[in-house]
């Protein structure tokens, strides 16, 4: 079954709203920024609210390591994700599990990542544009995703419930990622739109299986 994870999550309600509706893992943005960042005491509420067996995501572009240290000393992540140009070393060295984000166009070797971030739990692969680090609504060429990757792949970038049937179909990845195509507006989550998205990701996966 596909897993789901929601990103840009800056409210309390939105928690409890994903989660109701089946979303497996929350992320919350650690990144000056972006519009959806969210503070210490922000996410450490955030957290808090997040029943059990529900994984917490923390999302850094670039972090100076006292950055995650401080973060990680007020709020237990399950999972960190490096969305910046960190190396294999820089996202193990905290001993969470960490999941690489790589920004696909073409040119772009998928296979070499996985390599060289082998100890990551997975590559989540986002679509590239210039100078923005995810959040972006677009989506990339699926074409682009090679078969044989050797890491769980976490399909994110232009994602929303009318296509993400049909990017399950095609890639058939081992999680999906969605932030800003279940907003109202930027952090601000839609009732209407996560049930939609969810509740496709399980009709696939039910016609799927």
């Amino acid at each position: 079954m596909t897993r789901i994870k929601i990103c840009g999550l800056t409210r309390v309600q939105d928690v409890r709203l994903v989660v109701e509706h089946g979303a497996d893992a929350i992320g919350m943005v650690f990144y000056a920024h972006s519009p959806r960042n969210v503070s210490v005491p922000q996410a450490a509420q955030l957290v808090a609210a997040t029943p059990p067996f529900i994984t917490t995501v923390g999302l850094f572009v670039n972090p100076f390591v006292e950055e995650v240290r401080e973060v990680l000393r007020h709020i237990p992540l399950s999972v960190l994700q490096f969305h910046g140009e960190e190396d294999a070393a820089f996202c193990a060295q905290f001993g969470l599990p960490y999941l690489k984000v790589i920004r696909v166009k073409p040119g772009v070797d998928l296979l070499q990542c996985a390599a060289i971030y082998s100890g990551a739990q997975g590559l989540l692969l986002d679509t590239f544009v210039e100078g923005i680090h995810g959040g972006t609504g677009q989506s990339f060429d699926w074409d682009l995703i090679p078969r044989n990757l050797r890491l769980p792949m976490i399909l994110s970038g232009g994602l929303h419930a009318e296509n993400v049937a049909q990017a399950i179909q095609k890639v058939r990845p081992y999680a999906v990622d969605i932030s800003s195509g279940v907003e109202i507006s930027k952090g601000i989550k839609d009732a209407a739109k996560v049930a939609a998205f969810i509740n496709e990701v399980k009709r696939i996966d039910l016609q799927l299986s």
